[in-house]
């Protein structure tokens, strides 16, 4: 038994470990159960500020730490940057479901590692704390840019997002993009496909053939 718990000790340490704090029971429910799901990812949960904080202390530092903006003692950016301090210069960031396209601006200016509606699929929430846990920031480019006309609704790409479909354009592989980036091959491989998403393309090669087609670089 004791060499049982010790193996899964060593399984849980190799896991992405999280945690998410919401004060809403459903969400947070919802959001654990889906991310727990991804044998890559562990999740501890929180119902508040102080709940959060007295978590990092006992079990942190967090690869990731998501917190609920409005929940109780976050006080808008206040709470952000207690998180920020408590977790040990690892990422924190913030989720919401009511929050303004200006909140999440200001989330970011702050030093959160992203901004994450809640409107977003499970399935891309776990892709996103994939993303900030390996270092990167996550914030959904149409939300960001808010409703546009048509006119305007063009394709947005971060400035890693650029460097990832550059060295697709050039047809290099994930392990030499990711080193040219200076980044794990694995976030290589998140970027591809969410390029490929934003793209509408069927895969790298595709994205790389649309990317030249509409100039996008």
């Amino acid at each position: 038994m004791h060499i049982g718990k010790v193996a899964a000790e060593r399984m849980s340490d190799a896991r992405i470990r999280i945690l998410l704090a919401d004060d809403h029971d459903l969400v947070r429910e919802a959001i654990s159960a889906s991310l727990s799901a991804d044998k890559d990812i562990s999740v501890d949960v929180a119902a508040d500020l102080a709940s959060a904080m007295d978590a990092i202390g006992r079990a942190g530092p967090y690869d990731l730490v998501l917190l609920d903006y409005s929940m109780p003692g976050m006080d808008g950016l206040l709470g952000l940057g207690r998180a920020l301090a408590a977790n040990g210069g690892r990422a924190v960031a913030v989720i919401s479901g009511t929050a303004s396209r200006e909140v999440a601006e200001k989330v970011l200016a702050a030093g959160a590692a992203g901004f994450v509606p809640k409107t977003i699929s499970l399935r891309s929430m776990a892709v996103a704390v994939k993303f900030m846990a390996a270092g990167e920031v996550f914030a959904p480019f149409r939300f960001l840019q808010g409703e546009t006309s048509s006119a305007e609704n063009r394709i947005v790409l971060s400035e890693r997002e650029r460097q990832v479909l550059a060295g697709l354009c050039e047809g290099k592989s994930n392990k030499e993009i990711a080193r040219d980036c200076d980044v794990q091959e694995v976030t290589v491989k998140l970027h591809v496909k969410t390029l490929s998403r934003k793209l509408g393309a069927r895969n790298r090669t595709h994205a790389a053939m649309i990317a030249r087609d509409q100039q996008i670089l």
